[in-house]
């Protein structure tokens, strides 16, 4: 499984980047082969983020492609720069 983590430092309103996210960027990851799951969090004063989960790096790096140009249509009113980006191979998962 690979992660990719998305962080945004100056965002006007994060709720509504998750409400536009959930709808929109959401539903495109649902349809890229290897997608496992997104989240959008919140981390207080203006920061917020996202976690997306793929099969492997290769779905991670083709997905993320797509999600860019997605934020860079979709989200300029409401976040200030381009996200900090993280990606890597998960080496430990714990579920209930």
């Amino acid at each position: 499984m690979y992660v990719v983590i998305r962080k945004f430092n100056r965002m006007r309103s994060v709720a509504e980047a998750a409400r536009r996210a959930e709808s929109g960027l959401g539903q495109m990851l649902k349809q890229t082969p290897g997608f496992q799951g997104y989240c959008v969090f919140d981390a207080g004063d203006g920061m917020g983020g996202s976690i997306s989960l793929f099969e492997n790096r290769e779905a991670a790096v083709a997905a993320n492609e797509k999600a860019l140009a997605w934020i860079r249509a979709s989200l300029t009113d409401v976040i200030d720069g381009e996200p900090e980006i993280t990606m890597g191979e998960v080496l430990a998962t714990v579920t209930p």
